[in-house]
């Protein structure tokens, strides 16, 4: 099985070269690069994922794909809910806010219309797979260009 920080470290890269865009199984799909400070260990992490464009917000799934444990990266926000997102070449600061009752349900029903696979997500695990709203704090138009050495950490959780 492929080393996960290898291949966040593969699409890190190529999503910062290419103006927020990668190949292979991110190809075409809207695509950000969440930093996190580690729970436990204070790190900077940094995790490619999907989102789901929801207004000024960007909403993600904590899937793991359908583990039955949720992703670090989601225990870190819960620690740290301040952060900040590289959405193309520009970073944002967020805040995230894990969504509740009908209004998770609705945007995990929308994102798995879109992509079918986080359907199979929710069908493989018992746990209710968390849904994420990442609010920018930032004032609008205040964001910064993605520095391309804004560490290199990831973290395949």
């Amino acid at each position: 099985m492929p080393d996960a920080n290898d291949f966040n470290a593969r699409n890190i890269a190529e999503f910062r070269a290419n103006h927020g865009r990668v190949g292979g199984g991110f190809a075409g799909a809207p695509l950000l690069l969440l930093h996190t400070v580690g729970a436990k260990s204070g790190a900077l992490r940094i995790n490619p994922m999907m989102y789901l464009p929801d207004g000024e917000r960007y909403l993600v799934f904590a899937s793991k794909a359908g583990s039955d444990r949720n992703p670090d990266w989601y225990h870190n926000l819960l620690a740290h809910p301040d952060t900040r997102i590289e959405i193309g070449d520009e970073t944002r600061t967020v805040r995230a806010v894990v969504l509740q009752g009908e209004e998770r349900d609705t945007a995990y029903a929308e994102q798995a219309s879109r992509y079918p696979g986080f359907a199979g997500y929710q069908n493989k695990t018992e746990r209710i797979i968390p849904v994420i709203a990442l609010t920018p704090t930032d004032v609008s138009g205040d964001s910064t260009p993605a520095p391309s050495d804004l560490g290199s950490e990831t973290n395949g959780q």
